[in-house]
């Protein structure tokens, strides 16, 4: 099999964007449009990948300095050509090289693959990605003789009528052999109306020099879509936002709503789970079986096993265990930790912290920094003091301890196995095993009080 390379390019400013961040920055489904691309490439087992940049080099440069890519700065943006006569001395020498573009971020590793296959079994010195469309307007159409062979690449503007009919498109993505590519890419001349370097003049040039040409046609033509304003991204991010829910549905997954629910690529789900509208699974969230994501839901960069639901919550980078229920309206904040057949109730915060199983904290209260053991309850109104204004220190509660509805335990401390703290206690020393702590002013009461004060303001 040959050495495959990929250049991708992305110099371009995007002006049509209107935006300070280079346009293939630009994000859709969590990931920028060119680190979708990087990511299909990649997953095409092609990792020599040159990123051509330009407009914004710095940023586009800062973004993906761990995508593990050479750079190659196109100074002024003369057209494509120009763009690749800029990465000759980085491409191979030999082998296969792929061109791409960095806003074309619907591209699939198995469109890239099946292109890559056909290059190499044809033994093509150039090959063009195409698509038949039902409204071709716009596009390059590639024009063939009477034995369906490529003779040349027709931009719209420049078509006649017969030509304007074709309805086979140039998708701009080519697959070139390496030596044909270094030999001729200065044979790209920019005797045109806008004095640039097109990539599509490889086209005449190697028909001139009877090299063997060749279209791969892609049956799906949504792949092939360009991002160059807002509303083109809007397009693309609900297109991939569908492919996403509708893998998901063919693997088992029920989702009430598709077009109001958001999974990124990296999210993982198992078989028999239910999502709910409005629902968003980001990063590298991984949800086991049998669970119900309730609406409204964020989760990112954390693991739900089996079993879980959760109900209008938010949950980040944690971790939730078999059959617990959350929510509705707790918020899960990093380094979270619960355990198997937990409640976290409403508007319950947990912040780095380790909640153990059958433990259950059921509404409105505040839990960081903490290790709480198992079956352990936390009532109403509970407060863990973990900051002193300097530094953050750890609570720890034990197994079948009891925590009452407004206590404060105030760290560091620790209330031990089947501790009992009364409602209302503010705790600043260790709770002994099996005893009660009370930390309260005493109750009494003031005779006539009521009265007095109504005629005082009388």
């Amino acid at each position: 099999m040959a050495l495959n390379s990929a250049v991708i390019l992305a110099a371009g400013a995007g002006t049509r964007m209107k935006s300070k961040i280079p346009k293939v920055l630009h994000q859709l489904c969590g990931h920028s449009m060119i680190d979708h691309v990087i990511r299909a490439v990649k997953a095409s087992h092609i990792n020599d990948i040159i990123v051509i940049i330009g407009s914004g080099a710095d940023q586009v440069e800062k973004k993906l300095e761990k995508s593990d890519v050479q750079f190659v700065l196109q100074k002024e943006q003369l057209g494509t050509g120009h763009a690749l006569q800029q990465a000759k001395d980085k491409i191979p020498n030999q082998g296969n090289v792929i061109v791409l573009y960095g806003d074309m971020p619907m591209l699939s590793s198995e469109t890239i693959k099946a292109f890559m296959a056909f290059h190499e079994t044809e033994r093509n010195d150039l090959s063009v990605l195409t698509a038949k469309v039902e409204n071709p307007y716009g596009y390059g159409r590639i024009v063939k003789n009477h034995k369906g062979e490529m003779i040349k690449i027709v931009e719209h503007k420049d078509a006649d009528e017969e030509e304007l009919l074709i309805d086979e498109i140039n998708s701009g993505v080519y697959c070139f052999d390496a030596p044909f590519l270094k030999k001729h890419l200065h044979d790209i001349d920019n005797n045109n109306n806008q004095k640039e370097y097109y990539l599509p003049d490889l086209i005449s040039i190697a028909v001139k020099n009877q090299y063997k040409l060749g279209t791969y046609q892609t049956l799906n033509s949504e792949e092939l879509m360009g991002v160059n304003s807002r509303k083109q991204l809007m397009e693309a991010d609900a297109a991939m936002r569908k492919k996403i829910n509708e893998k998901w549905m063919d693997e088992g997954v029920t989702i009430i709503n598709p077009e109001h629910t958001y999974i990124e690529p990296d999210v993982k789900i198992g078989i028999d789970t239910i999502i709910y509208p409005g629902a968003t699974l980001k990063g590298n969230t991984i949800i086991g079986e049998d669970c119900m994501i309730g609406e409204n839901t964020r989760i990112e960069n954390s693991i739900i096993k089996n079993g879980v639901e959760i109900q209008s919550s938010v949950i980040l980078d944690s971790r939730v265990d078999e059959a617990t229920t959350i929510g509705p309206f707790a918020y899960l904040r990093p380094g979270s930790n619960i355990g198997k057949n937990v409640k976290i109730g409403d508007f319950v915060e947990i912040k780095n912290a380790a909640i153990g199983d059958g433990s259950k904290a059921s509404h409105l209260a505040y839990v960081g920094d903490a290790e709480v053991g198992k079956n352990v309850n936390i009532g109403c109104g509970v407060i863990f003091v973990n900051y002193n204004g300097k530094e953050k220190q750890k609570i720890i509660v034990e197994d079948d301890a009891f925590v009452g509805s407004n206590v404060n335990l105030v760290a560091p401390v620790v209330v031990k196995n089947k501790g009992y703290v009364a409602a209302g206690t503010t705790v600043t020393m260790e709770v002994p095993e099996g005893a009660l702590c009370i930390g309260r002013g005493k109750q009494r009461h003031i005779d006539g009080w009521v009265d007095r004060k109504n005629i005082k303001k009388k």
